[in-house]
């Protein structure tokens, strides 16, 4: 089924039903915690993937912030209560935590954007005491890399994961999602956009990469 105009503008536009477009204005540089060496490499080799396909850097460190995709994984919300210095990245986390916690909620991300609106950085939750604890780390990763890489709307994965799965059981990223995300990094585009309208200039390049 091809990838509509109607459909873009639904996957960025926000809760409130603003149309909410934004891509990183900067190389990522990623880090992973509470992870063993072998997911950590995993998680690694999935945000080099998405790197790949959108032709956005990748950085060993950010000038401003020393890493800026940051990937948190635990077991409880109130281990991120514990964790040294998080406050001072996440002020609100005080407030976010008890929210999560009775949402039941088992994953989040919280975006940060430079002054242009572009994305600063991202903070990646992930509560691996629920549905998540039973998934591959290879799906995890990717899933997980794949909505980090811009900033989507709130439902736009909410009755459709981002990924697909292989007839062998292996998870890859939805070719529609992965035409969108390659179009979002045209250079010709804006990094940020507002006005519902840029939905299609995203279809234009969707649709010339699906009849290609």
């Amino acid at each position: 089924m091809s990838t509509t105009p109607a459909d873009i503008e639904a996957m960025f536009t926000d809760a409130k039903g603003a149309f909410r477009f934004a891509r990183w204005g900067r190389p990522i540089a990623p880090i992973v915690f509470g992870v063993d060496d072998a997911t950590l490499n995993i998680f690694k080799g999935a945000v080099e993937a998405l790197s790949a396909l959108t032709q956005h850097p990748l950085a060993e460190t950010d000038f401003e912030l020393g890493v800026n995709l940051m990937f948190f994984m635990f077991k409880s919300w109130d281990e991120l209560s514990d964790l040294p210095d998080l406050d001072r990245l996440v002020p609100e986390l005080d407030q976010l935590v008890p929210k999560l916690k009775s949402q039941g909620a088992s994953q989040y991300r919280l975006f940060r954007f430079d002054d242009q609106g572009a994305i600063q950085a991202c903070f990646v939750f992930i509560c691996m005491d629920g549905p998540l604890a039973d998934w591959p780390a290879e799906s995890l990763a990717l899933v997980q890399a794949s909505q980090a890489f811009l900033l989507w709307g709130d439902q736009a994965f909410a009755e459709r994961s981002p990924l697909a799965r292989l007839p062998n059981g292996a998870d890859i990223l939805r070719p529609d999602v992965g035409d969108i995300l390659r179009a979002a990094y045209a250079p010709e585009l804006p990094h940020v956009a507002h006005d519902a309208s840029f939905s299609l200039r995203l279809f234009a390049r969707v649709s010339g990469a699906q009849a290609g």
